[in-house]
């Protein structure tokens, strides 16, 4: 039995300011056959490294191809996209013949010319392999789930968990379904439900988290193999975003049809309930400083790195200072060249440093203030699941009562070496500022005395209805009242 596995992904934000190149896929993620660590996976690459792992005590071949992923920002370069799918489709025509292939995509990621890139490359491999070879797909969920990629596909799983925390799991289960389908033990059908909605749903809040647990405990029952919650990524204006169910079920179309329709009737009824309750900046500050619980951990989800932002927007760290709030950190603020400044003055060095709102209009003006360089540190990381992140080289340097950390490689706060990086404890701390969405609550969730989500004026604008959509295909709620859901697949 042989197997192909590769990865192209990025999160694609068409509103973003930042275009993507072939640039930003090198400063993050990009391997070539067997160049992949064995450690652990990196960015959409889970289906790979859980077949390389397996492939010796499965009695299959793994052929690797390349792996490629960047950080989200704007729509990728034309040219740059079609070079590196090129080269993977041309690797998988040269592992042929071959029984399955497995593919680590992101599903939100958009290049010039190509609305759906990942329905592009299933095609592109469906072209090659034929329709007797098992295609697996695993995809995040905030990913826009385009009938032509389930049609090409003959199972496509989505992550459960925001924090994606089980990557690695879903991996298996793709791998699992793929392998007893060229045995012969299932035969996978699926169905898609369109929920005709946009919202944003962590599975760490109630909610959310009772139906991911229910969609959970219906797998493996009644001929039911899989079921996935596509979330939608609100910041693309692509025609087919929006909420839908995936139902995998074995050979019977009907079943899982049924399945899709019960449970995207659920997520419906979920409309407008699912997200956190968000308070202005102002307000935010005045809540943590009269928290009990420490630390009090501030998300700003509108300068979130993980959905295209620029994460150097302003508005908390100028309140913060004109505030004068003590024992508080914040991070990260993506600014190359105030790092380089602060390594150039050195540790210990107080200077006067413009830092932060560098890229565009919504990154606000810039900080300008005498500060302390208290940490410095090369090459720096920080832990995601089972996923280390790079944050390349960081400063952090202190104004009043307040330590900022800044970073080189853009990113948004996931794990607590962020601060531990340079000497900031988080749990010393009174309030902890993070730039992201939810992410960052398998890591700072578990320390929180408190959580609070700021609805500040960073670039991803948590009311939907204001971002300026041209192409998305309505009704979609909540840009219409009336938006009606029903089976599309």
């Amino acid at each position: 039995m042989r197997l192909f596995s590769a990865t192209l992904a990025t999160e694609t934000n068409t509103f973003s300011p930042l275009p993507t190149s072939l640039d930003a896929y090198r400063e993050s993620v990009f391997l070539r056959p067997g160049e992949h660590p064995d450690e652990h996976p990196l960015m959409c690459t889970a289906p790979l490294w859980v077949a390389r792992r397996r492939a010796a005590t499965e009695n299959f071949s793994l052929i690797e191809g390349s792996c490629f992923a960047a950080s989200p920002a704007g729509t990728t370069n034309r040219a740059d996209y079609e070079f590196m799918r090129d080269e993977i489709l041309g690797q998988l025509r040269a592992a042929l013949p071959l029984d399955g292939v497995l593919l680590g995509l992101h599903g939100a990621m958009v290049a010039h010319g190509y609305d759906d890139v990942e329905g592009d490359i299933i095609a592109g491999v469906r072209d090659i392999v034929g329709p007797g070879c098992v295609i697996g797909v695993e995809l995040d969920p905030h990913c826009h789930l385009t009938v032509q990629r389930v049609r090409l596909s003959d199972v496509v799983i989505l992550y459960k968990e925001f924090p994606h925390t089980d990557v690695v799991e879903r991996a298996e289960e793709v791998l699992d379904i793929v392998l007893r389908t060229i045995r012969g033990e299932i035969r996978p059908v699926m169905s898609l439900y369109d929920c005709r909605q946009i919202g944003s749903y962590p599975t760490t809040l109630p909610l959310m988290r009772s139906f991911v647990d229910k969609v959970k405990a219906m797998e493996g029952h009644d001929g039911i193999l899989s079921l996935s919650i596509g979330h939608c990524f609100p910041y693309a204006d692509v025609p087919e975003l929006g909420g839908r169910i995936l139902a995998v079920a074995d050979g019977d179309k009907a079943r899982a049809d049924a399945a899709a329709t019960a449970l995207g009737e659920e997520f419906v009824a979920l409309r407008g309930r699912g997200a956190p309750p968000y308070l202005d900046v102002d307000a935010a500050i005045t809540a943590a400083l009269a928290g009990n619980a420490t630390p009090v951990v501030m998300a700003d989800p509108a300068d979130n790195a993980g959905g295209g932002a620029p994460s150097d927007n302003t508005t908390i760290l100028r309140r913060l200072i004109e505030r004068r709030v003590e024992a508080a950190c914040l991070g990260p603020v993506w600014d190359p060249i105030a790092v380089r400044l602060c390594f150039d003055a050195g540790l210990g060095a107080s200077f006067p440093l413009r830092f932060g709102g560098k890229t565009g209009p919504a990154s606000g003006p810039p900080i300008d203030a005498e500060v302390t360089v208290t940490g410095l540190a090369r090459a720096c990381w920080q832990s995601f699941g089972p996923t280390q992140v790079p944050l390349g080289d960081c400063a952090a340097v202190r104004v009043g009562g307040l330590d900022i950390v800044l970073i080189t490689k853009r990113t948004q706060a996931l794990g607590l070496e962020l601060f531990r990086n340079l000497g900031i404890e988080p749990t010393e701390r009174k309030i902890v500022v993070v730039k992201s969405t939810n992410h960052f609550m398998a890591a700072y969730g578990p320390i929180a005395g408190q959580v609070i989500y700021v609805d500040a004026d960073g670039p991803l604008n948590r009311d939907y209805r204001r971002i300026p959509y041209t192409r998305v295909n309505r009704p979609i709620w909540p840009l219409d009242e009336t938006a009606p859901p029903g089976l599309i697949l």
